[in-house]
C-alpha cells in the first residue's frame, strides 16, 4: 500500500532514506519525529505512546489520522497505510470509555510475582496458603510458555524467594528496593515480549507493592489481573481497601483457577489435561476468602 492512500497525497511529500520524517499531533502539542520507511499503524502508535505516553489515557479508545493536502483537513488513516513520504498525523481520543474486557491468552500474558521471600512467612496473613497458589500459577505458566517476572524486596536483609515456590524458566529474578516492580530492567524485558497485553500480578504485599506495580503497569497501557487468592498483607484490613481501591480503578481481581482456565480456554487445548490436574484440588479456602 502507498502511504499517502488518500488522492492527492495525503499531505506528503517525498523523503529518502531508511527513515520518514513525520509530525505527530496530540491535543495541543505537535511534535517532530521520524519513522522507518514502511511503518505502518502499530508502529505509528507505538511512537504517538514514546512522545504522549504520559497524557494518554490507555482506557480510553483513539483513532489515529493523517492530514489529506487535497481536502485540507485530516482524514482517518486509510486501511493498509504505510509511511513512504513526510506526512502528519495526529491520535484522537474518542469520547466513549473503552471496556476492560479482560481477555486473556497465553502469547500475550506476562506473569508477575511479586516479593514471595522467606522473612515475610511469619508476618503475612495465610503466606503458606498464597505460597501453594502460587506454585500453581507457576506451574500453569511453564506449561503455557508463559514468561515469568520475579522481583524480592531487599534480598539481603529479607531473605530470597521461598523455597517452596520453584523459579525454573523465569524470565527475570531481580533484586530490588522500590516497592513498584516496575523497575528498568523490568521495563526491558517487557519491551523484549512481542504483543505483551496483560499481567497477571500475585505476591506481597497487597497494599504496597503489588498496588503500586498495578498502577504504574496500568499507566503504561497494560491490563493487570491480580490474584485475589495468591496476595496478601501483614493486615486483612489493609489487603481488603487495596483490592477495593484497585477494582474501582479497572483493575481486574480475580482467582488462580479462573485465570488458568481463561488461558486454556479449550478443553481440545493440548495442555489442557495437565491445567486440570492442576485445579483438581480446589485452592485454599482460607481467611482471604471473606476479605477480598
Amino acid at each position: 500500500a502507498e502511504a499517502c492512500a488518500a488522492p492527492g497525497g495525503a499531505g506528503c511529500s517525498p523523503a529518502g532514506g531508511g527513515s520518514v520524517p513525520v509530525l505527530f499531533c496530540f491535543s495541543v502539542f505537535a511534535r517532530p519525529s521520524s519513522v522507518p520507511h514502511g511503518a505502518g499503524y502499530e508502529l505509528l502508535i507505538q511512537k504517538f505512546l514514546s512522545l504522549y505516553g504520559d497524557q494518554i489515557d490507555m482506557h480510553r479508545k483513539f483513532v489515529v489520522q493523517l492530514f489529506a493536502e487535497e481536502w485540507s483537513q485530516y482524514i482517518d488513516l486509510p486501511k493498509g497505510f504505510v509511511v513512504s513520504e513526510r506526512c502528519k498525523v495526529r491520535l484522537v481520543p474518542l469520547q466513549i470509555q473503552m471496556t476492560t474486557l479482560g481477555n486473556l491468552t497465553p502469547s500475550s500474558t506476562v506473569f508477575f510475582c511479586c516479593d514471595m521471600q522467606e522473612r515475610f512467612r511469619p508476618a503475612i496473613k495465610y503466606f503458606g496458603d498464597i505460597i501453594s497458589v502460587g506454585q500453581r500459577l507457576l506451574q500453569g505458566a511453564r506449561l503455557l510458555g508463559i514468561p515469568v517476572i520475579v522481583t524480592e524486596q531487599y534480598p539481603k536483609g529479607l531473605g530470597s524467594t521461598v523455597q517452596e515456590i520453584d523459579l525454573t524458566g523465569a524470565k527475570l529474578v531481580l533484586p530490588k528496593t522500590k516497592f513498584s516492580m516496575v523497575l528498568p530492567e523490568v521495563e526491558a524485558a517487557l519491551a523484549e515480549i512481542p504483543g505483551v497485553r496483560s499481567v497477571v500480578l500475585f505476591g506481597v504485599e497487597t497494599h504496597v507493592c503489588i498496588q503500586q506495580t498495578a498502577l504504574e503497569l496500568i499507566g503504561r497501557g497494560l491490563e493487570v489481573h491480580i490474584v485475589a487468592d495468591a496476595t496478601s498483607s501483614r493486615s486483612m484490613m489493609d489487603r481488603m481497601f487495596a483490592l477495593e481501591r484497585l477494582a474501582r480503578t479497572g483493575i481486574i481481581v480475580t482467582t488462580s483457577e479462573a485465570i488458568l482456565l481463561q488461558l486454556v480456554a479449550d478443553k481440545e487445548h493440548p495442555k489442557f489435561k495437565e491445567i486440570q490436574n492442576l485445579i483438581k484440588a480446589s485452592a485454599p479456602e482460607s481467611g482471604l476468602l471473606s476479605k477480598v
